[in-house]
């Protein structure tokens, strides 16, 4: 299946934008190691919160996540201390994204976990048991995600959790978030130094928690708002554009939020407001935009399709936890910029840049989207650029924003 995208001559629009996936699969944890009642409101819709749901409110024998790799992680921790014995389990693809620094970590505090399959990777048969364990040493290198998933189990173990962090941290916003989450729910859990967290023990609280809008999704609306103004400056076109985003707020505890910081050097200005924010046209473009996304790594797709089709070069380091996503995005991007006029330099498997090198488009290009929903949805607005551009495989973006293409058309995009 394809799409073939046409873009509108200008941008006006309101999105209700769906809840934050990072929220939404922490509160869920959290809510179950509550053992509470009062289920989190306003949950995300898409695939991978959908999966964590069913396997906590429906459990099996067999939990099989599909492609949802912040999944296979949470559960990773959290059926290691819930009673029961299950096989946890994916796509093919899952079934070749590590784990095994995250199992060993869970084996040190006495975790019961086997491989069903190949060493150090799912799927994972795995035993709930009391947790003795007290303290435990993580590369502060590996995704957040592993780090994530040993601090939401650290209040119900016996002793707690001391937390050492080796080497360079990344996504340390997620870590806070994580951290946020845990403490709105009754923990206690704070950093002890630059590379030290402490979680007391004690148990999690049953609280009412409404989820914020998501600002991974609202990327894309920055993005299309960028390329639409500077394609309209161009031409001549007025630049009367504005795109309302409701449910986003100001100081959010999600890392992606910097987002609309760097957004402000490509041509997008964000109005805060009581209900939300709204994205204005800007005339202020920096020439070359170097940036460090360790802390916002899900971005990077969305700012390397962007900047290259304003003609900004870029170099964006941190992008190392890229190759172990849904796909290897580094090498992804890479080729299917190419297909665009785009020559990308990878380097170190961390740095992505691009000097204005160029090649010949391909006549009708087709994005490939490698099972990956941000592939999908960062490629989309290229059609602005690009008319009719080619997305294959659309449906993935149910994975985190289910009704990405339907919202499209509401925004005047034509899709065959």
């Amino acid at each position: 299946m394809q799409y073939i995208l046409h873009a509108p001559e200008t941008l006006q629009a309101a999105i209700e934008l769906p809840a934050s996936k990072s929220i939404s699969n922490r509160v869920l944890i959290l809510h179950a190691l509550s053992g509470g009642g009062t289920r989190p409101e306003n949950l995300s819709d898409c695939d991978d919160t959908r999966v964590v749901i069913r396997a906590l409110e429906y459990p099996s024998d067999t939990v099989d996540i599909g492609a949802a790799g912040t999944a296979m992680r949470f559960l990773t921790a959290c059926l290691s201390v819930t009673p029961g014995t299950r096989l946890l389990t994916g796509t093919p693809r899952m079934q070749q994204r590590p784990i095994g620094i995250l199992v060993e970590a869970l084996r040190s505090l006495g975790a019961r976990i086997e491989y069903a399959g190949q060493e150090g990777f799912p799927p994972l048969r795995i035993t709930g048991t009391r947790l003795e364990g007290r303290e435990v040493s993580l590369a502060g290198n590996v995704s957040s995600q592993y780090i994530s998933a040993l601090l939401m189990i650290g209040p119900v173990l016996p002793q707690g959790l001391t937390l050492r962090l080796t080497g360079n941290i990344i996504s340390r916003p997620y870590i806070n978030l994580t951290l946020r989450l845990m403490n709105d729910f009754g923990a206690r859990a704070e950093w002890t130094g630059p590379d030290g967290i402490r979680v007391h023990p004690g148990a999690y609280l049953d609280r009412p928690f409404r989820v914020e809008s998501d600002w991974s999704a609202a990327s894309y609306w920055y993005e299309m708002m960028a390329l639409m103004s500077a394609k309209n400056r161009a031409s001549g076109c007025p630049e009367d554009m504005a795109v309302t985003l409701p449910g986003l707020q100001e100081g959010s505890c999600q890392g992606d939020s910097r987002g609309a910081e760097l957004f402000a050097c490509l041509g997008v200005r964000t109005e805060f407001t009581p209900q939300g924010v709204v994205l204005h046209p800007d005339e202020v473009r920096v020439a070359r935009l170097e940036a460090d996304l360790v802390d916002i790594p899900d971005l990077a797709q969305t700012f390397c399709v962007t900047c290259c089709l304003l003609d900004v070069p870029f170099r964006f380091t941190g992008l190392q936890s890229l190759k172990i996503k849904e796909t290897d995005r580094l090498s992804a991007l890479v080729n299917e910029l190419r297909k665009l006029g785009y020559v990308l330099r990878c380097e170190q498997d961390s740095i992505l840049s691009w000097e204005g090198g160029r090649c010949p488009a391909r006549p009708e290009p087709v994005i490939e989207t490698y099972e990956d929903h941000r592939m999908a949805m960062a490629f989309a607005p290229a059609c602005i650029r690009v008319p009719g551009l080619r997305v294959a495989d659309p449906q993935v973006v149910s994975k985190s924003y289910p009704h990405f293409w339907e919202d499209l058309r509401k925004a005047g995009y034509i899709l065959q």
